[in-house]
């Protein structure tokens, strides 16, 4: 199993949303999610976890389609304890 469905599997929505939001656009997340966790996206989560987490000041618009993170933007635990690190 490669680190990123391992993370893609075994941590929070929002906890993957936060680390990864701010690098990659919407769409990039939809398709590491729908590799290897499908139901978040079938059932909506996905989308209304990127919402809320914009709502929140973790991450923010930028000039172009991918976020930069927000006044609020905190490391997830599984990056602070590098948990997948290789």
């Amino acid at each position: 199993m490669n680190t990123i469905e391992q993370i893609v599997k075994n941590e929070p929505i929002e906890d993957i949303v936060t680390a990864f939001g701010a690098s990659l656009a919407y769409p990039s997340l939809d398709r590491m999610f729908s590799r290897y966790r499908f139901e978040v996206i079938a059932n909506g989560e996905l989308l209304r976890v990127y919402a809320q987490l914009f709502q929140e000041g973790v991450l923010a618009n930028s000039e172009g389609p991918i976020p930069v993170r927000g006044p609020n933007w905190k490391a997830p635990q599984f990056v602070i304890e590098k948990r997948y690190a290789e």
